[in-house]
């Protein structure tokens, strides 16, 4: 074994040695694996109880759509501990609300999964925001890039499992038994987090409702003001939109090599073990280039894949479909390590929730676009187009990186800024 191929090894176990991030990941796997299968589930759901495509689609649309309003949702995780918050009002409200689902049995009660679902979909961001926040001030500063990465690793590895089990599941037994599993993957999660051992300090509560107003911006506020922070998040929007773009033509690629639509999952498992091996290497590799750089050869990478995707042949298809899985991870988990470096605490829910709607929003808008394109325009052309139009994202990360001094000037003003004395 090399040197360098022992460094992701030696990550993994710092952070797995470090109790209270070992905790955190094994409620990710916990939590991630019921959501997965949920998620997977709950389209096959309303398609069998409704017959339409549509209908079906409108799951994904409920999940996602309380990203748009991530900045308001996200006030709520510096309100209050996040602790409490993850634990108490996240999980275990999750576990609740997932038991209506016991009802949905025909199309009249679908309504009950569309509602529970864009409820599931605002906890989440508020979770995310909330465990943001306590993950900097619960692990190693010097951790975070490992731990994010390893968090991917986690969640992708269940992306590949869990919805199988899901599947045959609800086959079995149909969606409530998949509710109830995920309910209780819930619970765990709650279990394991009340193990954490984290000191919080007490929030600021805002007074007025023009205070409140005024926080809920400080996010927006502090991300595009940051010399760090802007960059990075704007390049995870723009190359998550780009992804929502090539993600609607995956279908066309697979009728395009002569294949049914169900080789697409094995595209997605493809894409799948990329993320999971990106993970790993994730901390080593942040540390080693830094975030703009880290991001900008993912995204590099990714441009590539995608362009090369174009090409009629099935080895070509399964190894671009690996490398976007490679790419695409990592200015996110530049992204949130930066966010989570280099925001105040008092600020830190806020901005996660801000920059959580930055990144993922767009991806949301390029998917419907992208639907509309393939229709019109053959999808070969369209990928070369947006591999070379990805490149030119790349330039802005890879100028000369702002100095922590001046990074760290434009935190203590936004920092005074948002907790006056």
């Amino acid at each position: 074994m090399t040197k360098h191929t022992k460094r992701p090894a030696r990550a993994v176990c710092r952070v797995l040695g470090d109790r209270d991030a070992g905790l955190y990941l094994a409620g990710v796997v916990v939590s991630g694996f019921g959501t997965s299968a949920m998620w997977l589930v709950a389209g096959v759901w309303v398609k069998d109880l409704t017959g339409s495509d549509g209908l079906a689609a409108l799951c994904v649309f409920a999940l996602w759509a309380p990203t748009l309003v991530g900045p308001v949702l996200g006030t709520l995780a510096d309100r209050t501990r996040r602790r409490p918050l993850l634990l108490l009002w996240t999980n275990l409200g999750l576990a609740v609300l997932l038991l209506p689902l016991l009802a949905v049995d025909s199309r009249s009660t679908v309504w009950i999964l569309y509602g529970v679902l864009l409820v599931y979909g605002a906890a989440g961001v508020v979770h995310d925001a909330a465990e943001s926040a306590l993950v900097a001030a619960a692990v190693d500063r010097q951790l975070l890039g490992d731990f994010n990465g390893l968090r991917m690793t986690a969640n992708e590895g269940m992306k590949l499992v869990a919805p199988l089990a899901g599947a045959g599941l609800y086959a079995a037994y149909g969606g409530a038994r998949v509710a109830l599993l995920d309910a209780l993957t819930f619970v765990l999660a709650a279990g394991l987090y009340m193990l954490l051992r984290v000191h919080e300090p007490k929030p600021r509560q805002a007074g007025s409702s023009a205070d409140r107003r005024a926080r809920t911006a400080e996010g927006a506020r502090y991300v595009w003001s940051h010399a760090v922070l802007r960059p990075l998040v704007l390049a995870g929007g723009t190359t998550m939109f780009f992804a929502g773009l090539n993600g609607a033509m995956v279908y066309a690629v697979a009728e395009g090599l002569g294949h049914s639509s169900a080789y697409v999952g094995l595209l997605y498992v493809a894409q799948g073990a990329g993320s999971v091996a990106i993970g790993l290497a994730a901390g080593p590799l942040l540390r080693r280039f830094g975030e703009r750089r880290f991001a900008g050869y993912g995204i590099a990478l990714t441009a590539v894949a995608v362009a090369a995707r174009a090409l009629p042949y099935d080895v070509v298809a399964l190894a671009s479909a690996a490398a976007v899985g490679v790419g695409l991870p990592c200015v996110l988990v530049a992204a949130l390590t930066a966010v989570q470096r280099e925001t105040p605490d008092a600020l830190l829910g806020r901005t996660a929730a801000t920059a959580g709607t930055l990144l993922f929003a767009p991806n949301a808008v390029g998917l419907a676009l992208g639907a509309g394109l393939v229709e019109l325009v053959p999808y070969q052309p369209l990928l070369v187009m947006l591999g070379v139009t990805r490149l030119g994202t790349v330039l802005p990360l890879l100028r000369r990186q702002p100095s922590r001094a001046s990074a760290s000037a434009t935190s203590d003003r936004s920092s005074s800024d948002a907790n006056p004395a």
